[in-house]
């Protein structure tokens, strides 16, 4: 395959996810196999306004798709948000002969990406769906949600030994802000007695009553998975609405946080990173600009920028189906 480009500059931007590494990698020996100069840019957009460009060869990313995090580092960019901004970094990428980008995560960066070609469209921008939410329309998976599923899952399982113990009642959040998805696979692969997402409003009736009938059955143990972003808030404020009525239980509440973030990727992170890197080098020597590369029952696909960043990746029914049926009982 033959190309004029020289050289393809690769970011991290918005909250690491695992994978982004194991994509990072894809990328830099994709791009070197086809004789083009790969450039990391340091701290996402911030990083391109401020110039902190390294060239990276195969060694540079030599070790690196089993770590979690991101050896390019990431950052949310205020000055990026701004015309001004964005002028900056053009300079700072034309000066440096870079054209052409690979961006690596979720709607904040796309977005970004939209809004500079908009304004600069000699460059061309790939991105890449990183972000452990899994909410961006046309991918199955984005490059983190497997292994965060995986750590919730590892951590439920941990808190239920000591449910089981202390016959204890156990509100666990997990992240989600916006999107249940991460709630939703992980309660269900935990035995949650309960899962609470965003996406459907939560009747603190049923739940109470669903505990209660837990209790009656003589359940040793109840977890309730609740999504950060539930329409009745976090864990903390739904105990505090339903304690009351649930006092023959000993509540505890466990908040998994930024852990959910960390570890080592899982191998189907790994893997569908590693596709996903290919593709953005082989879409961007095909000519093609302005869109995201995911992943659809195992095989790469190219989707418009514009189209992932309006949509949203939606809740299959049939899992909550699913969810319902596990837990009536």
């Amino acid at each position: 395959m033959s190309s004029k480009i020289q050289k393809i500059g690769v970011f991290t931007s918005g909250g690491d996810s695992p994978g982004m590494n194991a994509a990072i990698r894809a990328v830099v020996r994709s791009a070197l196999s086809q004789g083009i100069e790969c450039i990391g840019i340091f701290r996402g957009y911030e990083g391109m306004i401020d110039g902190e460009f390294m060239p990276l060869v195969s060694q540079s990313v030599s070790n690196i798709i089993q770590r979690g995090g991101t050896i390019l580092k990431s950052a949310r960019s205020a000055q990026f948000r701004e015309k001004a901004g964005r002028d900056l970094a053009y300079k700072q990428l034309k000066a440096n002969g870079i054209e052409y980008l690979v961006g690596i995560g979720g709607d904040g960066t796309f977005k970004g990406g939209l809004a500079f070609t908009d304004e600069h469209p000699d460059i061309k921008f790939i991105g890449l769906p990183g972000t452990i939410d899994n909410d961006l329309y046309g991918t199955d998976y984005t490059i983190g949600y497997d292994t965060a599923v995986n750590t919730v899952v590892d951590c439920i399982d941990k808190i239920r030994d000591t449910a089981a113990s202390h016959d204890r009642l156990f509100f666990v959040e997990v992240m989600g802000r916006d999107a249940g998805f991460i709630a939703l696979r992980s309660g269900i692969a935990s035995g949650a007695d309960a899962i609470l997402i965003p996406e459907y409003k939560t009747d603190l009736d049923g739940l109470v009553a669903t505990l209660k009938n837990r209790h009656t059955m003589r359940k040793t143990s109840n977890i309730v998975v609740v999504s950060e972003g539930d329409d009745q808030g976090g864990a903390f404020e739904i105990v505090s609405k339903v304690k009351d009525r649930l006092q023959e239980f000993e509540i505890k509440v466990t908040v998994l946080g930024h852990l959910q973030r960390g570890g080592n990727p899982s191998s189907l992170d790994r893997l569908i990173s590693s596709q996903m890197g290919v593709a953005a080098v082989n879409a961007l020597l095909a000519g093609k600009n302005r869109i995201m590369i995911g992943v659809q029952c195992g095989q790469t696909v190219e989707i418009p920028l514009e189209k992932a960043t309006k949509h949203h990746n939606t809740i299959k029914p049939g899992l909550i189906e699913l969810a319902t049926t596990l837990s009536s009982i």
